[in-house]
């Protein structure tokens, strides 16, 4: 019987709760225009944090009915005005508030309702959209649909403070892309918005800066145009080198520091200027230590680690700059101790967003270690770092294992490292597990790492070999990603080399001459460069050479003339003719060349070739062809004779080039022996 009483019982709950709400809708119907406004005011006042209420008024169909009154025009201008301030005030609900309030349709109201002169309408239609748009469920293409809405946005700039706070906001919020950028920037939003850096409302100040960080953000055009603004007489950099002063509030230091760091990457602020290498870097290194807030300590390190990340130099400073390296090492041990932080809200937050300054520390490490060797060194003797990476590979966030990954690519560009810390620590085991199942991101940067793990002073080279490694890299060459087609050619590539027959064969044998084939014909140039180091690799000592030719030497041959004859770098045709010298230096292989007149003809093409490069390759294959300690050399010297080799190898001897002149007289020595 307890079930059947259960549903009448929601019922009426329901409809207690409703019934209290219901009469705030049916009083925006009442024909009485006094009692319509009443009623707003009321339910105005009934909604101020309530989100129980917020729900309900939505869920009865309030947000229609106060949208018609907002639009219309005989509705008097103070009903307009609280109806935008009880829609702002639905607006600060849940998510689930927006979503009903986009769904009906306010931002093309809200809008509109900018066109009306009164200044305090204007002010609640723009404080309700800023709270609208800088909730993440709105779409922010919304206010880029109708092309009068950012210039009409632009001319209220200057009405006043709150339309400046509000405009300016929105803005930095909606600046998503490329094309958001540039229709901003081809609407005058620097010349608009570089004044209010200067305005007396530190709030207008704050979110004029957070607009230049995000119109700047990689992107050329706006930050060479931001170097050349001034303000009030003083260069915008200037300003923003004085917003990043200590004693200013750190949200503005950090994202001045921001907007000169995205300047300086997108190359208007040369990376040696002292307003980054004495102000900007100092001031985001300063911002990892452990006196600041999680998120000030996070967005300082990533922010840093993209600012030093192409620039060496950058790099070293930062490395010895406030004991940094050391520094990152608290970002693993974060909240250390509950009595660090009395606020147990705050404790709350920063123990669910903890896993975020590991990854920034992460991401900072990688940039820091990815050219200098004394950093890397550094970076792997700071306490258990290595341990840190290995168990940041298995971490449950995706964005901390892209990032340890990372560190540990950066890290394993070191000869030293690779023989002796990613020995120690075995890291090519979980590197090998993370390969198994992981999105792209993730896969490009661990299959990167694993490449470096492969060159032949590698110790893990051995182990991984004995993991079974080459079906997983035979099926990145499969995959639709240039990126890891590249890398898995390219850990074969480094697998192959010095290798035994045995390694070869497992190669060939797994990937497939089909495979290996369309690879040399992949339409990007990176796989293609790889296909050839491969092939190159595998076709290295005689009787490699020779077992491997015999069984697809005609696959082979017919794969490098088709690159000889195609458009194609002078990279590629070299790595091709080296490839074809390897052919001939073997016993038995060479002669898929000699028998070859088509072959023969190109290789005389490339020693007359206007590139050295190529000169030199064609050259080291006659060479290898015609070699007189070798069975059959008499028959081969004769034939090459006959085609006119002599005649060419004889003016090369005199070429301008050294090394082209030896290779062709040492060529020319066999004849004359």
């Amino acid at each position: 019987m307890a079930c059947l009483l259960e549903a009448p019982l929601r019922i009426s709950v329901l409809s207690e709760v409703t019934a209290t709400s219901r009469h705030y809708v049916d009083r925006l119907f009442d024909p009485d225009p006094q009692k319509v406004l009443q009623g707003v005011i009321d339910m105005k006042n009934a909604v101020i944090g309530n989100n129980k209420q917020k729900a309900n008024l939505i869920v009865l169909g309030a947000v229609p009915r106060l949208l018609y009154l907002l639009q219309q025009s005989s509705s008097s201008l103070e009903l307009r005005r609280e109806c935008s301030v009880v829609l702002g005030s639905l607006a600060m609900g849940t998510e689930n508030n927006i979503k009903s309030l986009v769904d009906c349709h306010i931002i093309p109201a809200l809008l509109q309702g900018l066109l009306c002169p009164d200044l305090i309408f204007i002010e609640a239609c723009l404080r309700c959209l800023r709270t609208v748009f800088i909730s993440p469920v709105t779409p922010v293409q919304l206010l880029y649909t109708d092309p009068t809405v950012i210039p009409h946005l632009m001319s209220l700039l200057s009405r006043s403070q709150r339309t400046q706070e509000y405009i300016t906001q929105i803005f930095s919020h909606c600046c998503k892309t490329p094309e958001h950028q540039t229709v901003l920037f081809n609407h005058g939003a620097i010349q608009n918005i570089a004044p209010l850096l200067i305005s007396p409302v530190y709030k207008v100040r704050m979110q004029a800066l957070k607009c230049f960080s995000v119109l700047a953000y990689e992107n050329t055009q706006v930050s060479m145009t931001l170097v050349n603004v001034l303000v009030d007489g003083e260069l915008l950099s200037q300003v923003f080198v004085r917003m990043m002063q200590r004693d200013q509030p750190i949200e503005m230091q950090l994202t001045a520091a921001k907007c000169l760091t995205y300047m300086c990457r997108a190359g208007a602020i040369r990376t040696d200027d002292s307003c980054i290498v004495l102000k900007t870097l100092p001031c985001l290194v300063r911002m990892c230590s452990k006196e600041h807030l999680l998120e000030e300590r996070v967005e300082g390190a990533e922010t840093l680690a993209y600012l030093m990340e192409p620039d060496v130099e950058l790099q070293r400073i930062a490395s010895t700059t406030d004991h940094l390296v050391a520094m990152l090492a608290d970002y693993f041990k974060y909240p250390s101790s509950v009595s660090a932080i009395t606020d147990i809200k705050r404790l709350d937050h920063d123990l669910k967003h903890a896993h975020e300054l590991r990854q920034a520390a992460f991401k900072l490490y990688a940039s820091l270690g990815s050219n200098d060797e004394d950093i890397r060194k550094k970076i792997t003797e700071t306490e258990n770092m290595m341990d840190r990476i290995v168990s940041g590979l298995s971490e449950s966030s995706i964005k901390v294992r892209l990032a340890a990954v990372r560190c540990l690519h950066s890290l394993s560009r070191s000869v030293q490292q690779l023989r002796t810390s990613f020995h120690d620590h075995a890291v090519w085991k979980p590197l090998m597990k993370l390969l198994q199942n992981a999105p792209d991101e993730v896969l490009v940067m661990a299959s990167s790492t694993l490449c470096n793990l492969l060159l032949e002073f590698s110790p893990s080279k051995e182990p991984i070999l004995e993991s079974g490694v080459i079906e997983l890299l035979c099926s990145l060459t499969q995959s639709d990603s240039p990126a890891l087609r590249v890398n898995g050619i390219w850990a074969l590539m480094n697998m192959a080399f010095q290798a035994d027959q045995k390694v070869k064969g497992e190669i060939v044998r797994c990937l497939g001459t089909e495979q290996l084939f369309r690879l040399l014909s992949d339409p990007d140039t990176n796989v293609l460069m790889k296909t050839l180091g491969l092939l190159r690799n595998l076709l290295s000592t005689r009787p490699h050479i020779d077992q491997i030719m015999s069984s697809h030497g005609k696959q082979i041959m017919q794969a490098v003339t088709l690159i000889l004859e195609a458009e194609h770098s002078i990279e590629v045709k070299e790595q091709t003719l080296c490839i074809l010298a390897n052919i001939a230096d073997g016993n038995t292989a060479k002669e898929l060349i000699m028998t070859n007149d088509d072959m023969l003809q190109k290789i005389k093409y490339y020693m007359g070739h206007s590139n050295v490069k190529l000169q030199l390759a064609a050259t080291f294959c006659i060479s290898n062809l015609i070699w007189n300690e070798e069975d059959g050399s008499q028959e081969r010297q004769d034939k090459l004779r006959e085609m006119g080799f002599v005649d060419i190898l004889h003016k090369l001897t005199q070429a301008p080039d050294p090394n082209l002149s030896d290779r062709a007289k040492t060529a020319m020595q066999q004849y004359l022996a």
